[in-house]
Formats: structure tokens, C-alpha cells, sequence
């Protein structure tokens, strides 16, 4: 054990000499050990304490607080989106296809590490959606589905400010906080009006929204690794197409039971 641990250790000094040395001394972004003992507490939560707590408790009404964390997830999503296309993809700094990290501290490069690490904070914002879910006692959201997205995303992302903060994984970002815009606006609605939430006409295609992301960023990790010469763009891809492919599998089942079996859910 102890010579694998040092294996370990040296391998990630190794990886460290190719990190972005602009965001090692940002929060969280030294070591990835707190991240992964925030997982581990997350995930504990989810599947002993949460419940055990509370197990002989009425469900908690949380409705307010979820209102103000929709809003403001609706409105950092959409400043992601807005600062995105604003900074990089309409003005045509960034090739889609290829492009490589800026590691210079220019203002600009800079002022995309900056967005790419608030992106990675509010992936561990959206650890809240478990605990409300568990606070709500809605054991029907609790699903491996849920919890292995959340905790993967948060450590992926982590992973991508710390060696790629810029470049190509800006597209996934996009792709993602647009996704989330919806998604989040869905969930304010239907707890301002719950009377929506068998109605409206999105419900059904937010999932197949969600599809249509793993398939777009798994075609461009697929480009990446077959096309690029950049060795982080291809690496990026290496991550992200298995990642993407067992989303894909995982949404795909869940989109065919709620909405394709005979006895679907409403």
C-alpha cells in the first residue's frame, strides 16, 4: 500500500510541472485532495447521513431557499453562456475545432482561466440540488444517475481548470451552462407553479436536451483525439468521449424508462 501510494504521489508531481501555474494559488486548485474529500462527504451524505437524518422527520419545506438557488443558478448559467460568447465565440478568438491554451498572463487569457475556475465552483454549488432533494425526502430523484453526475463533474472540471483553464474545454462549458440555463429555469417554474410540472410542454425535452449535449461534446472529443496535434486538446478528448459515452447510456435509460415504457412515469 504504501508503495503504491508513492507511485502515486510521484506521478502526480510529474503531472504537476504540466498544470497552470496561473491558478495554483486559487482556492481549491493546489491539491486535488479537498476536492476529493468534499465527494467523499457529498457522497456519504447522499447514500447515510442524509437519509438516517432524516428518516423519522417530515419532509422540510425548503421551497424559498430552492427559489433563490434557481435564480441564481439561472443567472451564473447564464452569464457563462453570455460571457462565452461574448468574449470568445463571437469575436472569433477561439477555433471550436483547435484550440490551444493560453498560458500567458495577459488580461485575456487570464479573464478566461478566471470564468472557467467559477464554472468549476458551481458545479460544487450544485452538490445543493442533492441536499434539498434529501431535505424534500424525494427518494424517487435519489439515483445513481444523480450522484455519480454531480460528483464526476465536479472532479472533471477541477481537472480541466487545473491543466486546461482556456482552450477547447471553453466549448464544453458553453455547451453545459446553456443546458443548465434550461434546466434550472424548468425547475423554478414548476416550484412557483408545481401545477406545470405534469404540463409543461419542456419537461419531456430537457432530458432530450441533455442528450443532444453528450452527443455534440462526444463528436468533438472524437475530433480532438483524431484530428488535433495539441497533446492536452487530445487528451481532453481521451477524457472526455468514454465520459460523454456512459452519460449518454445513463441518460438514455433513464429518458426510455420515464418516457418510453408503457408504464412511464408522468
Amino acid at each position: 500500500m504504501a508503495a503504491l501510494l508513492k507511485e502515486v504521489t510521484l506521478y502526480y508531481k510529474k503531472l504537476e510541472e504540466i498544470a497552470d501555474p496561473r491558478v495554483e494559488k486559487w482556492p481549491l486548485m493546489s491539491s486535488p485532495l479537498p476536492v476529493l474529500i468534499l465527494i467523499i462527504i457529498y457522497q456519504y451524505f447522499f447514500r447515510s447521513l442524509g437519509p438516517k437524518i432524516m428518516e423519522n422527520r417530515p419532509p422540510i419545506n425548503v421551497k424559498n431557499a430552492m427559489i433563490i438557488y434557481n435564480v441564481f443558478q439561472i443567472l451564473l448559467s447564464g452569464w457563462f453562456v453570455e460571457e462565452s460568447l461574448r468574449t470568445v465565440w463571437l469575436p472569433g478568438k477561439y477555433n471550436i475545432l483547435n484550440q490551444p491554451v493560453d498560458y500567458s498572463d495577459e488580461p485575456f487569457p487570464v479573464y478566461v482561466a478566471f470564468v472557467c475556475y467559477i464554472f468549476f465552483l458551481s458545479k460544487i454549488l450544485d452538490l445543493l440540488d442533492t441536499v434539498f432533494m434529501i431535505l424534500r425526502k424525494k427518494t424517487n430523484q435519489q439515483s445513481f444517475l444523480h450522484t455519480y453526475h454531480h460528483s464526476i463533474m465536479v472532479l472533471v472540471i477541477w481537472l480541466g481548470v487545473k491543466f486546461m483553464a482556456g482552450g477547447n474545454s471553453v466549448i464544453f462549458g458553453t455547451i453545459n451552462a446553456f443546458v443548465h440555463t434550461v434546466m434550472y429555469s424548468y425547475y423554478l417554474l414548476t416550484l412557483i407553479r408545481p401545477e406545470y410540472k405534469k404540463s409543461v410542454w419542456w419537461k419531456r425535452h430537457l432530458t432530450e436536451l441533455q442528450l443532444v449535449q453528450f452527443v455534440i461534446t462526444m463528436t468533438l472529443g472524437v475530433i480532438y483525439v483524431l484530428q488535433n496535434n495539441d497533446y492536452k486538446t487530445r487528451l481532453l478528448g481521451f477524457v472526455m468521449i468514454p465520459q460523454d459515452a456512459f452519460f449518454l447510456v445513463l441518460f438514455w435509460d433513464f429518458y426510455k424508462k420515464t418516457y418510453l415504457s408503457k408504464n412511464k412515469r408522468v
